[in-house]
């Protein structure tokens, strides 16, 4: 199944985070996590959101994609 948006502001849609590109920018800005820090594990996260990351990546399901992008930008640091 695909996603008719599969982008950022569409999984912080999902997240229930603003999905404003200026909100989005400063949530990168102001969260990063260390190379050694699953995304899963993030303090940020609330418990609804890391599992539904979790489930998401484990399953491979339709959000994984978009999850590998938001896993990838906050590991930039």
């Amino acid at each position: 199944m695909e996603l008719p948006n599969q982008d950022l502001g569409a999984l912080f849609d999902q997240l229930g985070l603003s999905s404003r590109p200026e909100d989005i920018d400063v949530f990168f800005a102001t969260h990063a996590l260390a190379q050694d820090v699953k995304l899963i594990d993030a303090p940020f996260w609330t418990p609804a959101q890391a599992a539904f990351l979790k489930e998401e990546m484990r399953d491979d399901a339709e959000w994984a994609p978009i999850v590998d992008q938001l896993n990838a930008r906050l590991h930039e640091q």
